[in-house]
């Protein structure tokens, strides 16, 4: 939301995110980071002052839904952005991907119910791919497929030394059970046997932190169950490192064809993370490609654009 909202910002508009989620991460850049019921407090404000509400992970201003029905009586714009675990019915995400966990969404009833209570009001959605297109395309008169947009200015490129004699492979997990930590550390104990090389596992950390640590990898393993890549995987890039991320195959060809992400699950991580190991030179080039894959597709700048589009046909 916060980088959504500085894009709009540097492109002459008003814009403000109101986030009740308050996590380790810490993030702060144009948010507001407040409570439920101070929320509530500034609901008329917050009703009297915007013209377009842009609602994430099936979240509006009202516990209840209750706004939707005010702001469709004052013709305001709506749009809801739906980011995985929100909407990811369970028996449709394993249909496609045998690796998925799906253990930290709600039951397929609350999210169908949630979905049928918003749709009633928001006519269009926001996803970031066509893993979570498919939740609910069904649901939507129409759902537009936004990429995760990141503030390049904060993520300086820093490509993988070809010389360094003990290479740093990260893991990151805020939820090692979605990410499959498990399987990964697993695998990271198995080539130790066979390699000289550092890993280390960042949790509980803000997000400035993280980005700081990250620089010095060269390696980074993301997640290797979900089918698609999130967040961490484009900041990553950004940072000019060789990312290990699953992608189910049936959605590569939704992805620009440049996409430099080495496609890993449980059972080819090993051979994978060996290969990167093996080739000093593929880390530094993979890290190079995903920079310019990120300046591409993944810019707020680029990004915004896009999203501007979107509230204009709303």
């Amino acid at each position: 939301m916060g980088i959504l909202s500085s894009a709009l910002i540097n492109k002459g508009h008003y814009s403000l995110g109101y986030n009740t989620f308050n996590s380790y991460l810490g993030y702060k850049d144009n948010l507001v980071n407040i409570d439920v019921e101070a929320l509530e407090e500034s609901y008329q404000e917050i009703l009297e002052s915007y013209d377009v509400f842009h609602y994430h992970y099936g979240t509006t201003l009202s516990p209840d839904f209750s706004d939707l029905p005010e702001l469709k009586r004052r013709n305001k714009k709506m749009i809801m952005h739906h980011w995985g675990n929100d909407v990811r019915f369970h028996d449709q995400a394993r249909k496609n991907n045998p690796y998925v966990y799906t253990g930290d969404s709600p039951p397929n009833e609350v999210i169908h119910d949630k979905l049928t209570k918003i749709t009633a009001f928001i006519k269009e959605a926001i996803v970031q791919d066509y893993e979570v297109n498919e939740y609910v395309k069904d649901y939507y008169e129409k759902v537009h497929v936004l990429p995760i947009a990141i503030d390049l200015e904060q993520f300086h490129p820093n490509y993988p030394s070809t010389t360094k004699e003990k290479p740093l492979i990260l893991h990151a997990p805020t939820n090692p059970d979605f990410k499959g930590t498990y399987y990964i550390e697993k695998i990271i104990e198995k080539l130790k046997q066979e390699y000289n090389f550092e890993y280390k596992r960042i949790e509980k950390m803000s997000h400035e932190e993280v980005i700081n640590i990250y620089k010095d990898a060269d390696i980074i393993i993301d997640q290797v169950l979900c089918g698609s890549y999130g967040l961490l995987s484009v900041e990553s890039m950004a940072l000019g490192k060789p990312v290990l991320t699953y992608i189910r195959p049936d959605l590569i060809s939704t992805f620009p064809a440049e996409l430099p992400i080495v496609n890993s699950n449980p059972d080819n991580l090993y051979n994978q993370v060996k290969m990167l190991l093996d080739n000093p030179d593929k880390r530094k080039e993979l890290g190079m490609k995903g920079r310019q894959y990120v300046e591409m597709y993944h810019s707020h700048d680029v990004v915004v654009n896009q999203l501007i589009d979107i509230y204009m046909n709303l």
